[in-house]
């Protein structure tokens, strides 16, 4: 039963994932007016297809892990001799037809469907799931910070910041970024007064929240979208820096992991409850958009770059030149597969 539990949440998880990195790249090309050839949910042989008004193909693949979407002519952008030899009929619709600022929005497109799925499932979790917040109580001011030097003393509690409530200290931090080049106006409550400082722009005030003052709450609307946004900017940012450590050797390349990886982790998660699974799917989406919008030939990044290039110099980049680079990126994908595979592997089996 766990063995299946985890088939199932793996399927879910990178089902959805990637099926919205892929919608957004057929949204993108339909919006553009370039046409989309097939719509696969999963790989391999189909087991079920269809087609569209458009003469889009729509099929289900007998492994539903994911899905990609074939559209007309992409293939031809490194040979635009072929797409020239091309009569009106057959440009129509073509990849290469369409400006380079629709190309890029159709690359584009897959990247930012997966940040806004992580956006709208934090955002939903901080709405509708119950968080411990932290109250804004002060527990401890460090010695001669901006906060002691103020005069903010243990047990304060943190009403208002430059006349906005505060209403827990989530809402602190936001308004110290937010007077990082004016002394932001403070009002205190002790014990039964109303107390007001002056906190000058620092990197830290010098407070620090008193741990046992917490309590259960939803977020509201707006400020849910704004914290499922910075969780979103969170995550990336962390994937960044462990990217950064593994190349630089901070950190060991290790720690990478599969699909098996991937698979046991969502497994846990669903059965833990809704939205724990619901959080792996958003830092799966996060991932995927980051880690796509790398530089690298063969992924979004790689032709992203290569459309700005084009752009800047106004020449098109094209020939054997761009053939071996892009072989030379599969396999680099193709040997971080090997590699997260075996981490994996030697992991499940002790072989570390």
């Amino acid at each position: 039963m766990h063995i299946l539990m985890t088939i199932i949440a793996l399927m879910i998880v990178l089902g959805v994932v990637v099926f919205i990195h892929e919608l957004g790249h057929f949204l993108a090309a339909r919006w553009a007016r370039v046409r989309v050839d097939k719509f696969s949910i999963g790989f391999g042989p189909a087991i079920l297809k269809w087609h569209d008004r458009h003469g889009t193909q729509w099929q289900l693949a007998c492994l539903p892990l994911g899905g990609y979407v074939s559209i007309y002519g992409q293939e031809d952008m490194f040979d635009r001799k072929k797409y020239d030899e091309l009569d009106a009929d057959k440009k129509r619709g073509h990849y290469l037809s369409a400006p380079r600022w629709k190309q890029f929005i159709i690359i584009a497109a897959g990247v930012v469907m997966n940040f806004i799925l992580a956006w709208v499932i934090y955002s939903a979790a901080f709405m509708f799931h119950p968080r411990e917040i932290q109250l804004p109580v002060v527990g401890q001011v460090i010695q001669q910070s901006v906060a002691f030097n103020a005069g903010v003393k243990p047990g304060d509690v943190i009403a208002k910041i430059d006349g906005k409530k505060i209403s827990n200290w989530g809402e602190i931090i936001l308004a110290k970024e937010l007077a990082a080049k004016h002394n932001a106006n403070v009002e205190l409550l002790r014990e039964n007064d109303i107390v007001n400082v002056e906190l000058a722009p620092a990197d830290r005030w010098g407070l620090v929240a008193d741990g046992s003052k917490t309590e259960f709450r939803n977020q509201g609307f707006w400020d849910g979208m704004y914290w499922g946004a910075r969780e979103t900017y969170n995550q990336s940012k962390t994937l960044l820096v462990v990217l950064k450590q593994i190349i630089t050797g901070e950190r060991s390349s290790k720690q990478l992991g599969s699909f098996i990886t991937i698979a046991q982790v969502s497994g846990q998660a669903l059965s833990i409850g809704f939205w724990a699974f619901m959080s792996i799917i958003a830092l799966l989406s996060v991932n995927l958009a980051v880690i796509n919008l790398l530089p690298l030939p063969v992924l979004d990044g790689g032709f992203l770059l290569i459309l700005i290039i084009e752009f800047i110099t106004r020449k098109k980049l094209q020939g054997r030149a761009m053939e071996i680079a892009f072989a030379c990126g599969w396999i680099l994908i193709i040997g971080l597969m090997l590699l997260t595979m075996w981490n994996d592997i030697a992991r499940v089996f002790g072989l570390n």
